[in-house]
């Protein structure tokens, strides 16, 4: 797809404000300068000018040249990345920590172990999303409980007759407002948490610092993939449209590399290092 995809990769804002937020809402405040911790103003800023410069491209991209199918078609694509996205940073992040954990010593993996309290909840509060946009489909859908239901429960206290059949309707249709508003709520909510988590790398960086680093590439590379499977969202020239598909994968992978040399460099924080060897 267009080169407008090509932004998942990077963690820096403009998603530092919903970052934040969502670092609170996992159960905790940021991190503080440690020896495995350090906010590096250079790292941060390239990141944001990456950022920027990526979205200043799409919106180009996008403005400049007709969608390859209609505006709804191009919505449910960006959702579809969005899902993918997160998808695959859930599994990286898994393979990454597990690994992190085996390869450690054992001082160092109890440490790890000790700050997955924030991804757990972060996967958590994520999953539950989903969890209560089934159960609030399902009650509208009636599968849960319906008319007959909350009649034979209110004739159980008020007895058969007119009363009864009017509870049971008061009843039923609050729980169908309600079960419409958790179901708009729920929505607006897992997208929120889809993109905190896709920003946050699913917040790695809380086991250690390299990880977002490492994690990244195969995001925007597995996004490449998907783009050249899926097809492309304008109808660019060649030329045009693969510049916009590598330039996302190529400037996120090499600004991971240089942040790994950076913090190599500059504030002796190496993969060796992080595993206690």
């Amino acid at each position: 797809m267009s080169g407008s995809r090509a932004t998942y990769g990077n963690r820096a804002a403009p998603g530092g404000a919903l970052k934040t937020f969502f670092r609170s809402w996992a159960g905790g405040r940021a991190h503080t300068p440690t020896a495995d911790h350090v906010e590096d103003k250079l790292i941060a800023g390239m990141q944001l000018a990456r950022t920027i410069l990526g979205l200043v491209a799409a919106v180009w991209l996008v403005a400049a040249y007709p969608l390859s199918g209609g505006g709804q078609k191009f919505v449910l694509g960006k959702l579809l990345e969005l899902a993918f996205s997160c998808g695959i940073l859930a599994v990286g992040s898994i393979i990454s920590v597990t690994a992190f954990l085996v390869a450690s010593t054992p001082d160092r993996r109890r440490d790890f172990a000790g700050r997955l309290r924030r991804p757990i909840s972060a996967a958590l509060m994520l999953a539950a999303g989903p969890v209560f946009i089934w159960l609030s489909v399902e009650t509208l859908k009636g599968d849960l409980i319906n008319g007959e239901d909350l009649k034979d429960l209110f004739s159980a206290f008020a007895g058969p007759g007119i009363i009864c059949t009017v509870l049971a309707f008061l009843a039923l249709a609050i729980g169908w407002l309600a079960a419409l508003a958790v179901l708009l709520g729920s929505s607006v909510y897992t997208l929120l948490a889809t993109y905190a988590c896709v920003f946050t790398c699913f917040m790695a960086r809380d086991v250690h610092q390299l990880l977002p680093a490492l994690i990244s590439p195969l995001l925007v590379w597995s996004l490449f993939a998907f783009q050249m499977f899926n097809g492309p969202d304008v109808a660019a020239p060649p030329e045009v449209l693969y510049t916009f598909m590598l330039g996302g994968p190529l400037s996120v992978t090499a600004l991971s590399v240089w942040e790994v040399r950076r913090l190599r460099i500059r504030h002796g924080i190496t993969l060796r290092a992080a595993l206690g060897h």
